[in-house]
C-alpha cells in the first residue's frame, strides 16, 4: 500500500511540474506572438515565438508516453495523431521552410494553439497541484476548442499547401533515384497525404471533444 501511495504521489508531482513548465512555455508563446503582431504585424510573429514554440510543442511528445503508461486517462487514439500532427507542422513545415514563416496563417495557427494550450495546461497544473480547478477554468478548458480547434486545424492544412511550392524548388527532404537504397521520396507526396488525413481526422477528434465536453460539464454541474 505504501509503495502505491508513494508512486501516486510521485506521478502527481511529476505531472504537476510538467504541466506548469509547459504552461509557462505556451504563455511565453502567446505573449511574444501578441507583442510581435501589435508592433510589427503578422510577418514578425514566427521569428518572435520560434524557440519557445519549439520547446512547448516538442515537450508535448511526453503526453504520448503519459497515455501509453497510464499516467493520464486520454486515449492514445486521440493523443497520438494530435501530437504528431503538431510536431510535423512545427518542425516539418515552419522550421523547414522559411518562406512560409511570414504567412498570415502562421499567426492564426500560433494564436489558436497558444490560447488553447495556455488554458489546457493551466487547468491540468491546477488539478495536479491543488486537486481541483475552478469552474470557470473548467468551462474554458472544454469550450474554447469549439473556436480554436477548427481555426488551428484549417491553419495547419493551409500552411502545408503554402509550403508545397517551396518544397519543389528547394528539393529539401527529397531522395531521388538512382541511389544505393533503390528508393525515392518526394516530400510533397507525404504532405499531400498528411493534408488528406487532417480533413477526415478533424470530425472524429472534434466529435470526441464535444462529447467529452458534455460529460465533463454535466458532471461538474451535478456536484
Amino acid at each position: 500500500m505504501a509503495t502505491t501511495v508513494s508512486g501516486s504521489a510521485l506521478r502527481r508531482l511529476y505531472l504537476s511540474a510538467y504541466n506548469w513548465v509547459v504552461f509557462f512555455g505556451w504563455a511565453q508563446v502567446l505573449c511574444y506572438a501578441a507583442s510581435a503582431l501589435l508592433e510589427s504585424g503578422h510577418e514578425a510573429v514566427y521569428a518572435a515565438v520560434e524557440r519557445p514554440l519549439q520547446f512547448a510543442q516538442t515537450a508535448a511528445f511526453m503526453e504520448i508516453l503519459h497515455s501509453i503508461l497510464g499516467f493520464v486517462k486520454s486515449p492514445i487514439s486521440t493523443t497520438l495523431p494530435q501530437i504528431t500532427g503538431r510536431l510535423y507542422i512545427t518542425w516539418g513545415i515552419l522550421w523547414s521552410f522559411q518562406e512560409a514563416q511570414s504567412h498570415v496563417l502562421v499567426t492564426s495557427l500560433i494564436i489558436s494553439w497558444s490560447i488553447t494550450e495556455v488554458i489546457r495546461y493551466f487547468f491540468f497544473a491546477m488539478k495536479e497541484t491543488f486537486g481541483f480547478a475552478p469552474y470557470w477554468l473548467l468551462w474554458l478548458r472544454y469550450s474554447t476548442f469549439l473556436v480554436f480547434y477548427p481555426t488551428g486545424m484549417l491553419s495547419e492544412a493551409g500552411l502545408i499547401l503554402v509550403a508545397m511550392p517551396f518544397m519543389k524548388t528547394s528539393r529539401k527532404y527529397y531522395l531521388m533515384m538512382p541511389n544505393k537504397w533503390n528508393f525515392s521520396i518526394d516530400y510533397r507526396h507525404e504532405l499531400a497525404l498528411d493534408t488528406a488525413l487532417i480533413i477526415p481526422g478533424f470530425p472524429y477528434l472534434f466529435r470526441y471533444m464535444v462529447d467529452k465536453r458534455k460529460k465533463v460539464l454535466l458532471a461538474a454541474k451535478t456536484v
